[in-house]
């Protein structure tokens, strides 16, 4: 299974009906939030934003529940959100937004997916139905994104946090099967609450997925004192389950936002994380196809022009900017589950794969610091997926 990752890394087109096509760099969002749940947002302006900010697909992902039926949001009393409203009105009018006021208090009726899906899709603009999948044990969060979602998982609980994400993970390899539709499941943000040790994750089986980055104001990426970053998190993983032979776990950024009307590190904005995923058609089909083939990287900002493996070099080349200056770090681990970092200047930079060892991946960092970061000074980075030549 993981040399057919490689090959699918190696390969810039795809055969359909005997044609070779070519396939094309997509950025989207996997993990966003609007009034449906606890985001502050109409997911008309929610959609509107990342369209017009230059995302080819977004999945809108509120907890638990799925943007059907009838649901009215009270909009909160204050100037801020009253604002918001007025913006929503001007924007859409009065012929697409129901409201009414009652006892001086705005309630609005929410569209549904199948309502405003048609309103901003285009050959180049693609929305995903999604669910962040959300459980508990004890006081622990268990998130997971369910991208092309068909119907509403509920959680599934369970008697230990593994129990808990063991559970749904075999709940969404269920709903796939049953509608033989592709869906793609990430465990999200393990270090909220830190919630989700590595430990956790290892015996695992389906978990392919996880967020390397989250742009939320609480979610520890970069960990604490006693605590693994989930950089730490995803090569502890890997090392185990390359060991166990299980299929490598990728890394996703998201910016998981909720916050539309204030700005800045204690809030939770657009525009911070995201994937470029390498695909043959802007398709929720062929998008999950490509990302369970490792056809994709997260970024915070750091722009690739190509990441291949190809004579036996894992091989990356960032899109130079203007004035930015670029550090190529290739993090590989030995049997010896040793992790060592490899590091030049420049925007190019290849790394010879060896079978001894058990994945590499890149780390692309730039010295360009991030428009509205988190977690105090960020610069923006981008991850490549691990691979290996182990069979």
């Amino acid at each position: 299974m993981r040399f057919l990752i490689l090959i699918g890394l190696v390969s810039v087109f795809t055969v359909s009906n005997g044609q070779n096509v070519p396939k094309t760099w997509f950025k989207g969002n996997l993990h966003t939030h609007s009034y449906w749940s606890d985001g502050d947002e109409f997911p008309e302006m929610v959609m509107d934003w990342y369209k017009t900010h230059g995302y080819q697909f977004v999945a809108l992902s509120d907890h638990n529940i799925l943007a059907e039926g009838e649901k009215w949001k009270l909009i909160t009393k204050s100037k801020m959100y009253l604002d918001g409203f007025d913006k929503y009105l001007e924007k859409f009018g009065d012929k697409w937004v129901i409201y009414r006021t009652d006892t001086g208090r705005i309630r609005v009726k929410l569209k549904t997916f199948d309502e405003y899906r048609p309103l901003f899709e285009t050959k180049n603009f693609l929305i995903i139905k999604a669910e962040e999948l959300t459980d508990r044990f004890e006081k622990k969060h268990v998130h997971m994104g369910v991208i092309n979602v068909q119907a509403v998982i509920q959680p599934q609980g369970g008697s230990s946090v593994r129990e808990v994400l063991q559970r749904n993970l075999d709940a969404i390899a269920a709903q796939r099967k049953a509608t033989g539709i592709p869906m793609l499941q990430h465990l999200n943000h393990p270090n909220f609450f830190y919630s989700i040790t590595p430990e956790d994750m290892i015996d695992l089986n389906g978990e392919r997925f996880f967020e390397v980055y989250n742009g939320h104001a609480a979610v520890h990426n970069f960990g604490d004192s006693t605590h693994l970053s989930t950089e730490g998190i995803w090569d502890r993983v890997n090392i185990a389950y390359a060991k166990a032979g299980k299929p490598l776990l990728y890394g996703i950024g998201t910016d998981d936002s909720h916050n539309y009307h204030a700005f800045g590190p204690n809030y939770s904005n657009a525009g911070r994380g995201w994937v470029m995923v390498r695909a043959s058609a802007l398709t929720a089909e062929s998008l999950i196809l490509a990302m369970e083939a490792g056809e994709f990287y997260a970024s915070t900002g750091v722009v690739l022009e190509d990441v291949v493996v190809a004579d036996g070099f894992l091989k990356v080349k960032v899109k130079q900017e203007r004035g930015v200056r670029y550090k190529i770090e290739f993090i590989s681990v030995g049997a010896n589950d040793k992790i060592v970092v490899s590091a030049s200047k420049g925007i190019k930079a290849a790394f010879k794969l060896k079978p001894e060892h058990l994945f590499v991946r890149a780390k692309i960092s730039s010295n360009k610091k991030k428009t509205n970061p988190v977690e105090g000074v960020e610069y923006e980075t981008a991850w490549t997926q691990p691979v290996t030549l182990r069979k």
